[in-house]
């Protein structure tokens, strides 16, 4: 199968994709140059989307999140993201790609329990039995709910793409996912947001399909 990047299809999109990956990998270098292939080239599509090479400094994955994110990704386990945004931006995934921001049942225990629709809808996701990789873009309530989901094994995930941008709450959520034993990538600070983890995503579908 021929690889792709960045979703290239036709002649031209392969060369602007092709010459994009030159010059990103000339301002990253360095900085990932001890990184496996996999983590490599999920920092490579994230640093494209987001025109800024302060990813590569700043983004971390724990030494198990491409195994089980592979693993699960090939399995076409299910995907749950925090807002529509970012479910709108995965493409080509065969699996069941989930957001339950704007479910009622989100809705009512957000006003029950005065607590964001965000965080809501994992509650919601772990009711109806979700098990597979979460994809959070925006909501740092949200990532502080799904860790509270696992550690009391309400909730079966595979893997935590957990970036949320923004000054409050987002790099306080996101240094306690990288002290959890939950797989996963995150971005220090307040940086990140749908083209982030949209971005990681696709990319271990890319590696997922080009692997078969």
């Amino acid at each position: 199968m021929k690889t792709t990047f960045m979703g290239a299809s036709t002649k031209q999109g392969y060369e602007i994709a092709a010459k994009s990956r030159e010059i990103v990998r000339s301002l990253i270098d360095e900085k990932t140059k001890d990184l496996t292939s996999e983590e490599r080239s999920i920092v490579e599509r994230i640093v494209h989307s987001t025109a800024d090479p302060d990813y590569a400094d700043i983004t971390r994955m724990s030494s198990d999140f491409v195994q089980q994110s592979l693993e699960a990704v090939s399995q076409g386990k299910d995907i749950l993201t925090d807002i529509s945004m970012v479910k709108a931006g995965i493409n080509k995934y065969p699996g069941n790609i989930y957001c339950y921001i704007n479910d009622e049942q989100a809705i009512r225990l957000a006003r029950e329990q005065e607590i964001t629709r965000a965080a809501a809808a994992m509650e919601v996701a772990a009711d109806k039995d979700f098990e597979g990789v979460v994809v959070i873009g925006n909501a740092p309530t949200a990532l502080w709910k799904v860790m509270q989901l696992v550690e009391a094994g309400s909730m079966n995930v595979k893997s935590v793409i957990g970036v949320p941008v923004g000054f409050v709450g987002a790099a306080e959520s996101k240094k306690a996912l990288s002290e959890t034993s939950t797989p996963h990538l995150v971005t220090e600070g307040p940086k990140g947001g749908t083209p982030v983890a949209v971005a990681a995503i696709n990319s271990l579908i890319n590696i997922s399909r080009n692997e078969r």
